[in-house]
């Protein structure tokens, strides 16, 4: 009779290797997400400076922006 796995060495294997993937995935994955974050961030505080240079808002407002978020919280003042 044909089985799937063939023995039970196999289907422990095929269970290591699945575990071993999923958390590859998930490393490369949080890695990814993490570099897009600070990509982003990093873009949104060279436009903010854009626009302090350009003078369309104040330094002032423009360290609440910076400010605002960082820690994963909003700062609400």
């Amino acid at each position: 009779m044909l089985t799937l796995g063939g023995s039970d060495e196999a289907i422990v294997a095929f269970a290591i290797a699945g575990g071993v993937l999923v958390a590859l995935v998930a490393i490369i994955g949080g890695y990814v997400h993490n570099t897009a974050v600070a990509r982003h961030r990093e873009q949104s505080r060279r436009e903010i400076a854009a626009y302090v240079a350009e003078g369309t808002i104040s330094p002032d407002d423009a360290t609440r922006l910076m400010a605002a978020g960082e820690n994963g919280v909003l700062n609400r003042s």
